[in-house]
């Protein structure tokens, strides 16, 4: 039995970003872990580059037939015997403390059972501000998905207690669908540092399926309206409920607040930006 199992789907992957990607989970600082690797590409496998690798942990499995990324996903964790599951990307870069430092909180709050952090988008080097706490996370599942999936650490009993699993029909957002259903069933935490690399370029499935991913992203903001209704109400307030204007002296208006799930936005005068402050 592990403590963790680290999750990695793998598809025709170039194999300098999949060295990367494998290299940087093997760096990890915490070390109880088994790292599944499963390719979902039978004519065109990147064994050779996965056994490359002489590391015990390392455990290399080949769909005989193309599954799809849900299907993939599921049977990764079938065959996980972590006690914590965490999901990452054959093309990203997780830093070396990311395992420590989710596992840490996932001890010490047992009524957490999903945990993310920040993701640094490169080359660009943008680094996304998710919310951290319970609330403010699933108020903004809402409208987006703000918990990131190459990022994530779940707790396999909750997954499995649940049922909860990928879903094919809502691919490529696969991903935001299954944090969706995590939603009634436990709590959420963002460490507000930055946990994975993400690699942004023109092979991401965001890119290359851009028409589908939309379509998928609201028919998952569908399903969050239907079944969270309460959550959903708290994006659609009136407006004059998510602006507050600070008067000088009391009638000329100065400053203008914006209030959003998950972060605040200053403007003088109504419109020259100030700055954001996190929720």
């Amino acid at each position: 039995m592990f403590k963790v199992s680290v999750l990695m789907p793998i598809y025709k992957t170039q194999e300098i970003y999949l060295r990367e990607a494998i290299e940087s989970i093997l760096k990890q600082t915490f070390l109880d872990f088994e790292f599944l690797i499963l390719d979902d590409c039978p004519e065109d496998d990147r064994e050779k580059i996965v056994k490359s690798y002489n590391d015990k942990r390392i455990k290399y499995f080949k769909n005989e037939k193309k599954l799809g990324i849900s299907a993939s996903r599921n049977k990764l964790i079938d065959m996980a015997q972590g006690e914590y599951l965490a999901v990452f990307d054959h093309d990203d870069i997780s830093v070396p403390t990311r395992l420590e430092k989710q596992v840490s909180f996932l001890e010490t709050h047992s009524e957490v059972g999903v945990i993310s952090g920040q993701l640094e988008h490169f080359p660009k080097k943008k680094v996304t501000t998710h919310p951290e706490n319970n609330l403010d996370i699933k108020v903004s599942l809402m409208q987006a998905d703000v918990i990131a999936h190459t990022a994530m650490m779940v707790r396999a009993s909750v997954l499995n207690k649940y049922g909860i699993r990928y879903e094919e029909e809502y691919s490529p957002a696969e991903d935001y669908k299954i944090v969706l259903q995590l939603l009634k069933y436990t709590m959420f935490h963002n460490i507000q540092e930055v946990l994975v690399k993400y690699r942004n370029f023109d092979g991401n499935t965001s890119h290359l399926q851009k028409e589908k991913m939309i379509n998928a992203d609201a028919l998952c903001r569908c399903f969050a309206a239907k079944e969270y209704p309460y959550l959903y109400q708290q994006i659609k307030q009136p407006l004059c409920k998510r602006r507050l204007w600070l008067k000088l002296f009391g009638f000329i208006p100065l400053i203008k607040i914006k209030k959003m799930p998950n972060k605040s936005k200053v403007y003088l005068f109504g419109f020259i930006p100030l700055y954001s402050m996190k929720a």
